[in-house]
């Protein structure tokens, strides 16, 4: 009987032990913590990593699958801008977009790029979310 009790405790904390390694080590890659819900999906650009300006257009780059990454983008206002988004077997809800303030409703492949352009934006929020409005990714305009 003593026994038994030892081998179940033992039996719970290494499972418990388990299952905290599995969240620490999902979100220090950037997972699925903070993709749902409130927030903003995993992962801040201060400007550098996937914004780049091509021939007077700046591009910023968004990788989709099981939620937007970066979540949000630092960008600068004035330049003629285009959201790059590159799904790659993405086949959840991710892989279509939604940005009110722009009207645009898309439906993106399960592997290719594409390119939406949001003109000349001004200083701002620009936000977007996946079909179901589950995983949010929004880019900030600055001056």
């Amino acid at each position: 009987m003593k026994n038994n009790k030892i081998t179940i405790i033992a039996i719970s904390v290494a499972v418990i032990l388990i299952i905290v390694a599995f969240v620490i080590s999902m979100a220090g890659k950037g997972g699925w913590v903070g993709d749902v819900g409130n927030g903003v999906g995993t992962g801040i650009n201060n400007g550098a990593e996937n914004v780049s300006v091509v021939d007077g257009k700046q591009i910023i780059e968004i990788n989709v699958k099981g939620g937007y990454r970066p979540g949000k983008s630092v960008a600068k206002a004035g330049i003629p801008t285009i959201i790059r988004f590159k799904t790659q077997g993405t086949f959840d809800c991710s892989s279509f977009i939604r940005i009110p303030s722009l009207n645009v409703s898309q439906s993106l492949p399960q592997t290719g790029i594409t390119d939406v352009s949001v003109g000349t934006p001004t200083a701002g929020v620009l936000q977007g979310t996946c079909g179901m409005g589950m995983y949010r990714f929004e880019v900030e305009f600055q001056s």
